[in-house]
């Protein structure tokens, strides 16, 4: 079975889908909170509640996993998008969208981190041989990045929407009707993948075996790695940009649109990086970098320089994610696949709900550069511990 055959191109076509609403959700809803007078804290407390209550929603797919087919729980996720896109559309109120953003699919990070992720990747790996699997998920990975640099650039709709006398806050409530519609269409294409009924007495989701050191050392890593970015989720460097240089939401969607354009097209370069130098160094020596770009991009004194730097952090920072995916599935036995990809993407998302709040705090008390540094800190200090821990730890295609 080919990398993109059935019914892996569903998935890919869902999550193209679900990636171009959360890009332009990440942009707009900075602006849309700043328009019904919430503070840089609110938005940093709601980008938290958004990823706290994606780390429970993904840690409750490992218990109802044993039950449930990935079809049936990835049909339900597409149901809750539906409904958390409606109700932002709806509500006005900051306490109930707070509730909605925990209880619901909204993603601040503009990256795919949710529900759907550990599913997919269950799914995914099945369809290709070790040799394909890294580049698999890099086909992956750029489906998801390319939609979601489109959905960037959607986020400019609003601006569009003037001449038709519809205003700013009216403008993007639309947008969210938008992000319902296309939860339900990725609905459709998950209708579409084949049932795959759990056996009597074998659980969908196997538990943790041999692997399970391996897994909790990189779920801790991880954790590092996901406290750090969620000083700088997408929502809230827009809001960065917004009071830093006073960018405007157009100006904004067009960078995030171009940001997510490298970002896509390094998937590819760090699948065909990682087969000449290997996956964890792939990881390591890509992600130094960006994070050295970031912190020098939170003192940049002009606009445009600032730009640049972020570019360039967004032409490497993201290389890790189809390396990282394909190292976890590669590290584990074949029954654990499941469940590793559950483990690890739970402390992930805990992790990064955290630190959005104090971000918020900081920017809300004019400490505008600190996120973006304590963010490209954390992320040097988890690269070299994962070099130091998992450098020797190869998987099948590297041991040769």
């Amino acid at each position: 079975m080919t990398a993109t055959s059935h019914p892996t191109i569903y998935l890919f076509a869902a999550r193209g889908l679900r990636d171009f609403a959360d890009g332009f959700v990440a942009v707009l809803l900075p602006a849309y909170l700043t328009l019904l007078g919430c503070t840089p804290f609110q938005v940093g407390v709601l980008a938290t509640a958004a990823l706290l209550g994606s780390s429970l929603l993904t840690l409750a797919t490992g218990f109802l996993g044993a039950r449930y087919d990935h079809r049936q729980m990835l049909l339900g996720a597409a149901c809750l998008m539906v409904a958390t896109g409606v109700a932002f559309a709806l509500v006005d109120d900051f306490a109930v969208l707070l509730v909605v953003a925990f209880a619901g699919t909204v993603n601040p990070s503009g990256g795919s981190v949710s529900v759907f992720v550990p599913l997919e990747h269950a799914a995914l790996t099945q369809a290709a041989a070790d040799a394909d699997r890294t580049k698999m998920f890099a086909r992956y990975s750029l489906a998801g990045a390319l939609a979601g640099a489109l959905g960037a650039l959607a986020a400019a709709a609003p601006d569009l929407m003037a001449p038709l006398g519809l205003g700013p806050l009216g403008a993007i409530k639309a947008m969210f009707v938008l992000y319902a519609l296309l939860g339900l269409a990725g609905g459709l294409f998950y209708a579409r993948i084949p049932r795959a009924p759990v056996a009597a007495g074998q659980p969908a989701r196997a538990p943790l075996g041999p692997s399970r050191r391996i897994v909790y050392k990189l779920a801790a890593l991880f954790c590092i790695d996901s406290f750090g970015g969620g000083f700088v989720v997408q929502s809230l460097l827009a809001l960065w940009l917004f009071e830093q240089f006073d960018l405007s939401l157009a100006a904004a969607s067009v960078f995030f649109f171009w940001s997510g354009v490298l970002s896509a097209f390094s998937f590819p370069v760090a699948a065909w990086l990682s087969r000449h130098i290997g996956l964890v160094n792939t990881m390591v020596y890509t992600h130094i970098p960006s994070s050295l770009s970031l912190i020098v991009a939170a003192f940049a004194p002009t606009l445009p320089l600032a730009l640049a730097l972020l570019l360039v952090r967004s032409a490497l920072s993201q290389m890790d994610v189809p390396t990282r995916s394909s190292y976890v599935m590669a590290v584990v036995t074949a029954p654990e696949r499941a469940a590793a990809a559950s483990f690890t993407s739970v402390p992930r998302s805990l992790a990064s709900a955290i630190s959005p709040t104090f971000a918020g705090a900081l920017m809300a008390a004019s400490f505008r550069a600190w996120p973006l540094v304590i963010c490209g800190v954390l992320k040097i200090a988890y690269d070299l511990l994962l070099l130091l821990q998992f450098r020797h730890v190869k998987p099948p295609e590297e041991r040769r």
